[in-house]
């Protein structure tokens, strides 16, 4: 068993800028590539877990995800960067699309997609950490077993923690720290 790190996407990875699904408008927060190389190096599996609602809410589908995640990992791959996994969930349980609006273990803070990928993968979730910028995003490694959870400030705005300070205002230095503690 190994351990990873789960990482949110939007507002950790990349810029947030909202519903987000086409590879011509993704920006990577600045340093997170260099941090998820120096995660990868310290030998953390690298997992993505992001809730798409978008889906539900049919502002895009999966096929136009999919093809947003291929991009993703296609860019990352060239940087020497291997993701072991992307999970998404569609749901939302007020969505529009009928086979979407459901309400799911998936969706975070629920466990899920953590709990999935660490089947899937034998991941050792005690030995893992969780990089997210919501608090719905720490709930969810909490409830899934992760031995740590960190709460960064989000992209756009640094005071959305809704109810926890954050810890770092980057995913590059929580790394920093993290990997120097």
């Amino acid at each position: 068993m190994r351990p990873a790190a789960f990482l949110d996407r939007d507002g950790v990875i990349n810029l947030d800028h909202g519903y987000l699904y086409r590879w011509e408008d993704f920006e990577f927060v600045p340093g997170s590539v260099d941090a998820l190389r120096r995660l990868q190096a310290a030998g953390y599996a690298l997992v993505i877990v992001t809730n798409q609602s978008g889906i539900a809410r049919g502002y895009y589908d999966e096929a136009a995800l999919q093809a947003l995640h291929d991009a993703l990992r296609h860019h990352l791959a060239s940087q020497g960067i291997t993701l072991a996994a992307i999970e998404y969930c569609p749901h939302l349980p007020d969505g529009t699309v009928a086979r979407y609006a459901i309400d799911c273990d998936c969706r975070k803070p629920a466990p899920g997609m953590i709990l999935r990928s660490a089947q899937a993968l034998g991941i050792d979730l005690a030995a893992s950490l969780m990089f997210g910028d919501k608090t719905s995003d720490i709930e969810a490694a909490e409830r899934a077993g992760v031995g740590r959870a960190v709460l960064l400030a989000t992209d756009a705005n640094p005071a959305a923690a809704k109810g926890r300070n954050p810890e770092f205002t980057s995913l590059a230095d929580a790394v920093d720290a993290l990997l120097h503690a």
